[in-house]
């Protein structure tokens, strides 16, 4: 499945979550990453975040897709990053 993820969370924990998002996800700007998941990589994401973020204080959004194939993306400005594989 193809993920796009944002996330607001406190400074102190802002690296952290960063950090851990780029061993899964590619970075595409401030706060957003995407890229395929396995079920299983997308569960382990979860129980991660989970652990690392503040619930009270902080907020991750998930927006799941079949595939990258069913994703029109447009840019307006300068682009931050590109999706790139990792093999």
């Amino acid at each position: 499945m193809y993920i796009i993820l944002v996330y607001d969370v406190s400074v102190e924990r802002v690296a952290k979550v960063c950090q851990f998002l780029r061993k899964y996800l590619n970075w595409m700007q401030n706060s957003v990453f995407e890229g395929e998941l396995t079920e299983s990589e997308m569960k382990r994401v979860e129980m991660k975040l989970k652990d690392i973020i503040d619930k009270n204080q902080d907020s991750i959004i998930i927006y799941r897709l079949p595939s990258n194939n069913m994703l029109e993306r447009e840019s307006i400005g300068i682009k931050k990053a590109e999706p790139t594989s990792v093999i």
